[in-house]
């Protein structure tokens, strides 16, 4: 592969966190989630990075990064709020990839800014991207029971899996690690597997997604243009594809550990679980 991108949506406004959650240090050296991030992608072969931030933090996001990774790292910031139409809370996932479609050009991996999703799984990504076409993108799901918290409950979306092939996700929530070590919904729901695969947005696509991805939000926003707070949603939104379009979705297993950043408690256990994960 000549060229291949790493696309990272941090243009969130962490109302739950409390701040900045895409900046929230988190390693031994100051990192953020996005350090590891960037640094897996690149060490599995990617040579682009294109963030997606927003107008008032770009600043300081490139800043950070550069003092990581350095002034070599091709590094690209685009602005969700650029895009507009404006509105206090950002119009969603879609509507974040599409403020970066000017700058996709090649084959890309597309993630979250607070989600660790662990080396191997940029190099599951990266050795597919070769075969991803504008009919074709690829999902890199992760065992229920290893993005679990040890207490409390999580929404998930539940993979169904055909032939190697996403199938459809269900939106699954209170999700939970019970008293007897089992996993369901709730505390009477059916029990689910640990290994079941749940999508944590970690996405590859052919760059001619972004067209495709443009339709739908033109239909999102013609009924939805005067709700405040209406997000269009990738995972919906590629399902729409693969109902209607014809589009279709390989579905790869990782291996990892998956931690994130949703609230203001998370932080102390997410810098553990890097300690652990990073050693």
């Amino acid at each position: 592969m000549t060229n291949a991108s790493l696309v990272v949506m941090a243009a969130g406004l962490g109302s739950r966190f409390g701040g900045v959650k895409q900046l929230a240090a988190v390693g031994p050296n100051g990192e953020v989630i996005l350090d590891y991030t960037i640094r897996d992608a690149v060490d599995a072969g990617v040579d682009e990075v294109i963030l997606i931030v927003r107008n008032d933090i770009k600043d300081d996001t490139e800043a950070h990064v550069r003092s990581i990774h350095g002034d070599d790292l091709n590094l690209t910031l685009v602005c969700q709020d650029d895009l507009g139409p404006p509105r206090d809370k950002p119009w969603g996932t879609v509507h974040a990839v599409l403020s970066a479609a000017d700058a996709v050009t090649s084959p890309f991996i597309l993630a979250n800014a607070d989600d660790y999703y662990g080396r191997s799984s940029f190099q599951i990504a990266f050795d597919r991207l070769n075969d991803l076409t504008p009919d074709l993108g690829l999902l890199v799901a992760f065992e229920v029971g290893k993005t679990l918290p040890a207490v409390g409950s999580v929404t998930r979306g539940v993979c169904a899996v055909s032939n190697g092939h996403l199938d459809h996700i269900d939106e699954t929530s209170d999700l939970q690690r019970r008293s007897d070590g089992t996993i369901g919904a709730g505390t009477d729901g059916p029990v689910i597997d640990a290994a079941t695969p749940v999508s944590m947005n970690l996405w590859a696509f052919h760059p001619s997604i972004m067209d495709a991805l443009a339709g739908r939000w033109d239909a999102f926003y013609a009924a939805h243009a005067s709700e405040p707070k209406a997000e269009c949603l990738l995972p919906t939104e590629v399902s729409a594809l693969m109902a209607n379009n014809g589009f279709n979705v390989e579905l790869a297993s990782s291996p990892e550990t998956w931690t994130g950043l949703t609230n203001p408690d998370d932080l102390e256990t997410v810098r553990s679980q890097i300690a652990v994960l990073r050693s």
